[in-house]
């Protein structure tokens, strides 16, 4: 992701004034980044209106053009739909900051969201930023840190809860009449796309358990979850891999996004 070489040499009441100016025009995002940059420094940033279970609509991102392909692009194809923020988002949190290894699942690291999109976005940690709209839509930024081997710090949380009410009250005054394109009128639900094409042999059960194994939930999180054993899991994850003819993560997941082109 690309960013300014350096910060704008103001202080954070004028760079507020800034956004504050900025309302309404073009250059509001970019001016309220600044602002929160001045807060807590962060490399990069995606900014993405959600509603309910609807298509994200891209509203702004600073990505080098020859990484759209693989940061943007292949988000909104589909990788969305297993985003750890977006299922906190789903949870009805309202106005939030929270760092991704407080929203993610037990076993992020192996599920094949990481595996097939998050590791190749390069990011070592992400904080993602709601605020509320009073449309009934979701303001969400995906901010990642300074530096590729840097961590957002409990210091860094802290200050962007502390100016969360400023910037709620900046965004909400900006984006109220916004009206997001097309692209977000469709709902999707995981557990429905999983079942249409090749994955209509899926029972519902078989489909909300596969829905969870690409989230990157455990076997014992998953029988926590929907209140089975886990051996049970273990014979549900096998039958979904044999009706569907396959044998691994990386192929369910190419399932779905290949089910999202289709819709």
């Amino acid at each position: 992701m690309h960013v300014p070489a350096s910060f704008p040499a103001v202080s954070s009441e004028e760079a507020l004034a800034m956004a504050i100016d900025a309302v309404g025009r073009a250059e509001f995002v970019p001016a309220t980044l600044d602002y929160l940059r001045l807060t807590a420094p962060f490399h990069g940033c995606l900014a993405l209106i959600f509603e309910n279970a609807k298509r994200p609509v891209h509203v702004y991102d600073n990505v080098r053009a020859e990484r759209r392909a693989i940061v943007i692009d292949r988000y909104l194809d589909g990788a969305y739909l297993l985003d750890p923020f977006r299922e906190y988002f789903l949870s009805g949190r309202g106005d939030a900051v929270a760092r991704m290894r407080d929203v993610a699942p037990d076993r992020f690291r192996n599920s094949t969201y990481y595996q097939s999109y998050y590791s190749h976005i390069r990011l070592k940690d992400e904080i993602g930023i709601f605020v509320a709209l009073a449309n009934g839509k979701t303001l969400f930024f995906s901010i990642g840190p300074m530096g590729a081997e840097r961590e957002f710090t409990a210091i860094d949380v802290r200050a962007l809860k502390r100016v969360l009410p400023v910037l709620s009250a900046l965004c909400r005054r900006h984006f109220d009449r916004y009206e997001p394109g097309e692209a977000g009128s469709l709902a999707v639900n995981i557990e429905e796309v999983l079942t249409q094409g090749a994955g209509a042999c899926l029972s519902p059960r078989e489909s909300q358990i596969a829905a969870l194994i690409l989230k990157g939930h455990s076997t014992e999180a998953i029988a926590r979850l929907i209140a089975i054993s886990g051996g049970t899991v273990k014979l549900h994850r096998k039958n979904i891999y044999r009706k569907l003819g396959i044998s691994s993560q990386g192929e369910l997941f190419n399932l779905l996004l290949s089910e999202m082109t289709k819709s």
